[in-house]
Formats: C-alpha cells, structure tokens, sequence
C-alpha cells in the first residue's frame, strides 16, 4: 500500500505492507531513513532550511523547515525500534528549478543545512542523489528497503 508523503510533510512506519512515496522534490529535500533491523522507515519532504524564519509556521508545519523536521524524522523512527546505529540515510532533491540565476540557492541551502545537522549529530549518509536541475521521486519499501528513486528524463533506479 502506498503512503504519500507531501511537501512538508513526514511518516514513519513498520507496516511491511507500506512504500512511503513523496513527488516531485525540487529544491525540496527528501530525507530517508530505515533500520534494516526492525524494519523501520520514514520519509520527510521538507522545503526550507531554516525554521527561525517563520517561528509559527514552524510550529504549525515542522516539517517544512529542515532545523524542525529532521530531528522529529529520527525521534519518531527511534520510537518505533529504529536504533541509530542500524539507520541507512538517503538523501534526495536540493535542485535548481526555479530560480536558474541562482539568487536564492535553496535547493543548495536546504542540503547545506541538512549536512551541518547530520556532521553534528553524527550521521552519515549511505547515498544521496542531489543538485542538479531535475525533479525527482522516492519510495521506500518498509518490508525491505527497497529504495526506488525516479528522476525526470532519466528513469527509475534503485538507490
């Protein structure tokens, strides 16, 4: 059963039946984690790096800055069983679309945020499939793991 993860939006799971799925991330980052272990996963699909902008939106919408969804990504995925040192993270999107002059940078912002939150805590990435100008899709099989990345003229390809 598919599970869609919006834009700003997170879930967490241990059904095995489940594929989380997020759409179309742009400048967006998707952040994926799974604990082959427990067979936990979750995917978040955050826009923004930086919740301190907008101190109410984040926390009507913490999942729409990553300073704010990230650590909930992990807490709720350590609730569930997932241990830390299990975790495989993948990291998706931070592309140039709409903004070619580059003025505003937020796909390279939103990744530059993640980095520093992830070199902090530790946390290493397994793949990462990031930059560029393209949009791009995520899935993961809770059951087995099986990450499934879809990029615009390019096809699907396990990640």
């Amino acid at each position: 059963m598919k599970v869609i993860v919006g834009i700003s939006d997170m879930k967490v799971s241990k059904n095995p039946t489940e594929t989380l799925i997020t759409y179309s991330l742009g400048s967006c980052i998707g952040v994926l984690i799974y604990d082959p272990g427990v067979k936990v996963g979750g995917l978040l699909h955050y826009m923004l790096p930086d919740a301190t902008i907008d101190k109410q939106k984040a926390l009507d919408k913490p999942f729409m800055f990553a300073t704010t969804g990230i650590p909930r990504l992990f807490k709720e995925a350590y609730n569930l069983g997932a241990t830390k040192n299990r975790l495989l993270v993948k990291v998706v999107g931070g592309a140039q679309i709409l903004d070619s002059a580059g003025v505003f940078n937020i796909g390279k912002r939103n990744y530059l945020v993640l980095r520093e939150m992830f070199w902090k805590n530790k946390v290493m990435i397994a793949k990462e499939d990031v930059g560029g100008t393209v949009n791009r899709t995520i899935s993961l099989d809770i059951g087995s793991g099986l990450t499934i990345l879809k990029t615009s003229g390019q096809g699907e390809a396990e990640i």
